[in-house]
C-alpha cells in the first residue's frame, strides 16, 4: 500500500529507489474503523497521516456542537499542523467517518526523511503552499458566499462528499442546521429539473 503514496510524492519528486525504500522501510500502514478518533482536543499530536482510502473529518466540539471544518479523502494528508510541528494541544478532533486506510508517518520519522533527503524537504514545500492557498480560497468562499452559494460550491467541487458524509455532518461544513440544508438542496433540485 505505500506504492500509492510513492506513486503520489513522484508526481512532485523523482525518487531514486534509496528514498522508495527508506520510506516504504519507515511508513506503516493501518486500518481504521468508521468512528474511530485518530486525535481529540487537548492532545498533542504525535503522527501525521496520507489518507489511502476512506475519509476523516476535522471538528470542533463548541458548547457541546460539532463544528465540521473540514474532509480529507483519498490523496490527502491529514495533519493537525500546530499540534503536530508546535507539539500543542490540538483545539479539534480528527475522526474517520469511514473505514479508512491510512499512511502513519510519526514526526520523529518526517524529520528523519526530510533530514536525509531534500527532495522530500522540497516536496513538502510543494504540498503545503498547495494546501495553503487550498484552504486560502476555500475561507475565501466560505466568507463571500451564503450557504445556498456553499452547497453549490461543494456540488461542483467535491460532490463525491454527498453520498460519503452524513447530511449533518455536511450542514455544519457549510455553516447551517440539517433542516436548512435540506431545503437549499430541495430549492437547488427544483431549480436545476
Amino acid at each position: 500500500m505505500t506504492t500509492k503514496l510513492i506513486n503520489y510524492i513522484s508526481n512532485y519528486v523523482l525518487l531514486d529507489e534509496e528514498e522508495i525504500e527508506v520510506i516504504s522501510s519507515l511508513i506503516q500502514i493501518k486500518k481504521f474503523k468508521k468512528g474511530q478518533i485518530l486525535l481529540k482536543e487537548g492532545v498533542v499530536s504525535q503522527t501525521s497521516y496520507f489518507n489511502l482510502k476512506g475519509c476523516v473529518r476535522l471538528y470542533y466540539l463548541i458548547d457541546g456542537e460539532e463544528k465540521t471544518t473540514f474532509f480529507y479523502t483519498e490523496n490527502k494528508f491529514i495533519t493537525s499542523v500546530r499540534s503536530f510541528t508546535q507539539k500543542e494541544p490540538s483545539n479539534h478532533y480528527l475522526e474517520c467517518i469511514e473505514d479508512c486506510t491510512l499512511a502513519l508517518i510519526p514526526y520523529d520519522v518526517e524529520k528523519k526523511l526530510l533530514e536525509n533527503f531534500p527532495k522530500l524537504e522540497s516536496f513538502a514545500r510543494l504540498i503545503l503552499e498547495e494546501e495553503l492557498g487550498n484552504y486560502q480560497d476555500m475561507l475565501s468562499a466560505y466568507i463571500v458566499s451564503n450557504p445556498e452559494q456553499r452547497y453549490l460550491n461543494l456540488l461542483k467541487n467535491n460532490s463525491q462528499l454527498l453520498q460519503r458524509v452524513p447530511l449533518f455532518q455536511l450542514a455544519s461544513y457549510i455553516g447551517v442546521k440539517a433542516e436548512s440544508l435540506s431545503r437549499i438542496r430541495n430549492r437547488v433540485t427544483k431549480n436545476t429539473s
